[in-house]
């Protein structure tokens, strides 16, 4: 079945299409999977900077590593991570295993590869990424529309 007004899963994904183009890159599953890369790269930071002596505080070079998972996120990352997950049947974990795999020759990250997803649950994850989800469709799409439509006049 095509995708349509009449076959669609709800008004936002028929109708509305177009008017949420701007929020689909944040809410959708490929906005989740950015927002779980998000939070287990700073919990794996915050854990190196916790003081325990089985993991040291990550250097500047392995953090910028770790950051720019995030920043360059794509829609072949989010499809590998998929495609993980079809295989292991777990989304969370996909995720870990997509990080771990992005370690490459960093010597230093691959001995902290073990503390990636260290004391958390899936929830842990979940519950925060829909939270900086939520934060971004917010800051990015809802309230500068609400701005520019309490300002007619304005060709912003």
């Amino acid at each position: 079945m095509n995708l349509s007004s009449l076959s669609a899963l709800s008004p936002l994904d028929g109708r509305y299409a177009t008017r949420m183009a701007a929020l689909r890159p944040l809410l959708s599953e490929f906005g989740l999977m950015h927002r779980r890369v998000q939070v287990e790269v700073e919990w794996l930071i915050a854990l190196s900077d916790a003081g325990m002596p089985q993991l040291a505080p990550l250097s500047e070079a392995a953090r910028g590593l770790l950051r720019s998972l995030v920043l360059r996120f794509s829609e072949a990352d989010a499809q590998a991570i998929k495609d993980i997950e079809k295989r292991i049947q777990h989304d969370v974990k996909a995720v870990e295993y997509w990080m771990k795999g992005r370690f490459g020759a960093s010597a230093e990250l691959l001995a902290a590869a073990e503390f990636v997803h260290f004391a958390c649950t899936s929830e842990d994850i979940n519950n925060a990424s829909h939270a900086l989800m939520l934060k971004a469709a917010r800051d990015e799409v809802l309230l500068p529309a609400r701005w520019r439509a309490s300002m007619p006049h304005c060709r912003c």
